[in-house]
C-alpha cells in the first residue's frame, strides 16, 4: 500500500484529526479484521477485537492463573461437582440491554461445541443452566478442576460473553454484529474490509476494582478511540510508525527491526510473557500427509535454525531445538519423544516419503505475503520437501484469503490444500488443556487439519481430570510420546514477536494477547 493509498483509505473510513480533548490509538495490525466473530478463528486481529468488545466470566492473571471477572460471586461445593455463578452487578450489552444468566448460558454453550477445552468441559457436564437472572450452575458429572480455567481462556476460540440473541445464531457460521459488555465499543458504520475499523470507550463500563494483573483486574479504558488501520505490506506499516502516522504496530518483520530499534522515539519490544510456537499443520483429511510415514518424513526434513532465521532475523527473537508441542520456557515443556526428529536428516526423509505411497503427486502449500515471517517459512517448507523429492506448489495469498481457503475440507486438486505454517502464542500452547493444535476430536470439530486419534483424545481427557499434580506430569509425558508418534504438527520453532510503539503511549500491557485497555498517549 502505497502512502497515498493509505491516506485514501483513512478518508474513507472518516478518520479525522481529533478533536483536542479526544486522545485516539492508530493501530496497524500485521493482519486484516477478517470477521468480527473471536468465537471461530484463532486469527490475532480478530482475537484484538474481541477482547475490545466483550467479556469473559474469568480472566488469567500474569502467573496463567483465572480470577474473576464478569463474575462478582462464586459458590463451589465442597465435592467439586457443582459450581454457582453470580454477575457482578453494573453488567450491560452495549445496547443498553442488561447481561442475564440467559446470555450467559448461550454464549458457553456456543463456545463448547467448537473449543478444544470447552468439548472437555462439556463431556464432564451433567446440566448448565439459569438460575434466576444473574446467576447460572454448573453441574457436573465428575470434579473438572479446570472450570475456572476454562471460562477465561485466552487460547483457541474465546469464551466471550455474547447477547443471547447473537450467541444463539449457528456456532459454525460468524456473528455479523459484534455488541459486547466490554470496555470498548465497536462501530460498526467505520468497518471497511481491508481498510480498517473503529472502537470507542464503552462510557458505561464499571471495570473491577482490582489493579490490572495480566489479563485481569480492572479494565480501564484511557484513551477514548482506537482506530485500526489495516496496511498489508510490512515496510509500509514500520514506516508509517516512523513518521509518527501511527502509534503502535505488531509482528515486525525482521528486517524492519534494526531500523526501528535505533529509532530514539520509538520502543520496540516482546509483550509475550511466553514464547510463541511456530509449527507447519498438515491437512488429515487428504494424501499424502493422511499417512504418518509422510509426516513423519516432513518432520525429519525440518531444520528449525532455517526457519526461525528466515522468519524472526537475529537469534535475540528466537530459539531452535525446542521440542515441545507445549512450548520450551513452560512448564509442561516435556520434550520425551522427540529424539528421532532433533536432528535432519533429509535422506531418510525422502525414504520414508517414498514407503508412503507418494509418488510426485502435486503438494498444495499455502501461505501469505502479508505476514513477512509466515511466507518466509512457507519458502523455507518449500524447499526442504522439494529436497526430499516433494512436487511443491507454493501458493501465496493475502491472510484473509488464506483463512478462508484453510476452513475448507475440499482436496487441494477442488480448492483444498495439504499443508500451511503457522504460530499460536505460547499463553495458548502451554498446556494440554488449551492447545488446539492437539485436538484430535475425531467428529472434525477440531482446528484445522482435522486429525484424529483416540489415544490422544483419552490421554487429554485423563490430564483435564487428573487432581493430582504428580500423576498430571505422568500422563503428559505419556501424551508428549503419543504426539510425536501421531505428528498432529511439525514443529519448527519457538520465537517472541516483536511490537514496536511511539514513545508518547505509555501503559502497554505486558500479555498475550495484545489489549487496548490501560493504554494512555500523551
Amino acid at each position: 500500500m502505497t502512502r497515498k493509498r493509505f491516506f485514501a483509505a483513512t478518508i474513507a473510513l472518516g478518520f479525522a484529526m481529533p478533536a483536542a480533548a479526544e486522545s485516539v490509538l492508530r493501530y496497524a495490525p500485521s493482519s486484516d479484521l477478517a470477521t468480527l466473530d473471536a468465537m471461530i478463528t484463532t486469527a490475532t486481529t480478530v482475537g484484538q477485537h474481541g477482547s475490545m468488545v466483550y467479556d469473559t466470566l474469568y480472566s488469567l492473571d500474569e502467573n496463567r492463573e483465572p480470577r474473576p471477572q464478569m463474575v462478582g460471586q462464586e459458590e463451589i461445593s465442597p465435592d467439586g461437582l457443582t459450581y454457582r455463578l453470580t454477575l457482578r452487578p453494573n453488567l450491560r450489552f452495549h445496547d443498553g440491554q442488561p447481561v442475564t444468566s440467559e446470555d450467559v448460558v448461550a454464549s458457553i454453550n456456543r463456545w463448547m461445541i467448537r473449543d478444544t477445552l470447552g468439548q472437555l468441559l462439556k463431556a464432564n457436564l451433567q446440566s448448565f443452566s439459569p438460575d434466576g437472572p444473574q446467576t447460572v450452575v454448573f453441574q457436573l458429572h465428575r470434579p473438572f478442576p479446570f472450570l475456572r480455567l476454562a471460562l477465561g481462556s485466552i487460547a483457541g476460540t474465546q469464551p466471550l460473553i455474547m447477547r443471547r440473541q447473537d450467541a444463539q445464531q449457528d456456532p459454525f457460521r460468524p456473528v455479523t454484529t459484534a455488541i459486547g459488555s466490554g470496555p470498548f465499543r465497536f462501530v460498526q458504520s467505520r468497518y471497511m474490509l481491508g481498510a480498517g475499523a473503529v472502537w470507542e470507550r464503552n462510557q458505561d463500563y464499571v471495570p473491577r476494582e482490582e489493579p490490572v494483573n495480566g489479563l485481569a483486574g480492572g479494565k480501564r479504558a484511557l484513551i477514548d478511540r482506537v482506530e485500526m488501520r489495516f496496511i498489508p505490506d510490512a515496510a509500509t506499516r514500520g514506516n508509517a510508525l516512523r513518521r509518527g502516522e501511527i502509534d503502535l504496530i505488531d509482528q515486525l518483520p525482521a528486517d524492519m527491526i534494526p531500523l526501528l530499534q535505533r529509532d530514539r522515539n520509538v520502543v520496540v519490544t516482546r509483550l509475550a510473557p511466553l514464547a510463541s510456537v511456530s509449527y507447519l499443520r498438515p491437512n488429515f483429511l487428504h494424501p499424502p500427509f493422511n499417512d504418518v510415514r509422510a509426516r513423519r518424513a516432513l518432520a525429519l526434513a525440518v531444520n528449525q535454525a532455517d526457519f526461525m532465521a528466515a522468519g524472526y532475523g537475529t537469534q535475540e527473537w528466537w530459539r531452535p531445538g525446542c521440542f515441545s508441542f507445549f512450548g520450551c520456557d513452560t512448564p509442561n515443556g516435556t520434550e520425551v519423544g522427540s529424539e528421532p526428529y532433533r536432528q535432519q536428516n533429509l535422506e531418510r526423509a525422502r525414504q520414508m516419503l517414498r514407503e508412503s505411497g507418494y509418488n510426485g503427486e502435486r503438494i498444495v502449500l499455502i501461505g501469505t505475503t502479508e505476514l513477512p515471517a509466515q511466507q518466509a517459512l512457507a519458502e523455507v517448507a518449500a524447499d526442504a520437501l522439494r529436497r526430499i523429492g516433494a512436487n511443491v506448489d507454493l501458493q501465496l495469498m493475502d491472510f484473509a484469503a488464506v483463512q478462508a481457503r484453510r476452513l475448507s475440507k475440499a482436496s487441494p486438486d477442488a480448492g483444498g490444500w495439504n499443508l500451511t505454517p503457522s504460530a499460536l502464542s505460547g499463553t495458548g500452547m502451554w498446556t494440554p488443556l488449551l492447545n488446539v493444535t492437539i485436538n484430535t476430536n475425531c467428529e472434525q470439530r477440531n482446528y484445522l487439519g482435522w486429525p484424529c486419534d483416540e489415544n490422544i483424545e483419552r490421554l487429554r481427557a485423563a490430564y483435564a481430570q487428573e487432581p493430582d499434580p504428580a500423576r498430571r506430569e505422568a500422563i503428559l509425558e505419556e501424551l508428549a510420546r503419543a504426539l510425536w508418534d501421531f505428528l498432529p504438527v511439525i514443529l519448527t520453532g519457538n520465537y517472541y514477536s516483536p511490537f514496536a510503539w511511539r514513545r508518547e503511549v505509555t501503559g502497554v500491557i505486558r500479555s498475550s494477547p495484545l489489549v487496548f485497555w490501560n493504554i494512555e498517549k500523551r
